[in-house]
């Protein structure tokens, strides 16, 4: 394995934005400097000035979000499932395997399915061969498996999963027509009594789709300055669920997520 693509073992976000903010924080100064340097009048100083520092924050906050605040929200929410281990578990736009690993690790006769098109413009890195690498990395490669395909269109039976989490994709899902159908696909696959676990920017809505959806127990949340991808100026939101049992007569006992419909991609 080349040991220098262990040094960003799950890539970047948005490369694009990433280098769209710095480059716009570098343009800015120049302007500052050269303003300030022809001893123009101190509006055309200041103005571009305050860009750069404005435009560099953002970076900044991107940068942090992409490589570490995203890591330590997703821990916080993974212990939070208080998984048995036994679960099986869809991540649904897994990229390099960030989330779809950490949640690897609280598995042992359970899998987790990482589906994705690998498009490399939402996430530097993302590809199956990294992911791959990085199961084998952290001794999981038996517990993960992977699925190409389309979130709004996924090739799963119904029912077959116990937990359904998504990271920064249903936003990247065009049109809207599309998005719903990805919320729609990843409550489709939940098992009865199965939790959904979304995280994510732009998502207003979000909670009054999947309520029209028949789910129950829906939340949703901001997770702070940690998942800021461009300062406040674009937060991140937590939307989570649970997809209600089926009813039952007054003399059936109470039952738990069912575990029939299981099956992986054919």
């Amino acid at each position: 394995m080349d040991t220098r693509r262990r040094v960003f073992p799950y890539g970047l976000d948005g490369p694009p934005q990433v280098v769209a903010l710095a480059g716009g924080a570098v343009l800015a100064a120049l302007v500052a400097l050269g303003a300030f340097v022809s001893a123009a009048p101190w509006p055309f100083v200041l103005l571009p000035a305050v860009a750069a520092v404005v435009l560099a924050g953002c970076a900044a906050s991107f940068l942090h979000a992409s490589l570490r605040g995203k890591f330590a929200v997703w821990r916080e929410l993974a212990d939070g499932l208080a998984l048995r281990g036994d679960e099986d578990v869809l991540d649904l736009g897994c990229g390099s395997g960030a989330v779809l690993l950490l949640i690897g690790r609280r598995l042992t006769t359970g899998r987790a399915l990482g589906v994705d098109l690998w498009r490399r413009r939402d996430q530097w890195r993302s590809d199956p061969r990294t992911l791959l690498e990085n199961a084998a990395a952290g001794g999981m490669g038996g517990r993960v498996g992977l699925c190409t395909a389309d979130v709004s269109a996924l090739p799963l039976v119904d029912g077959c999963f116990d937990v359904v989490v998504t990271s920064m994709t249903v936003h990247n899902v065009y049109p809207l027509a599309r998005r719903r159908a990805a919320l729609a696909e990843a409550v489709r696959v939940l098992r009865p009594g199965g939790r959904l676990v979304m995280v994510d920017i732009w998502s207003a809505g979000r909670a009054r789709v999947l309520v029209g959806l028949g789910m129950s127990a829906v939340e949703a949340r901001g997770l702070g300055p940690r998942m800021w991808w461009c300062g406040p100026f674009v937060p991140t939101t937590l939307v989570t669920a649970v997809k209600p049992l089926p009813p039952r007569s007054r003399d059936e006992p109470a039952a738990g997520p069912s575990r029939e419909g299981g099956g992986w991609p054919r």
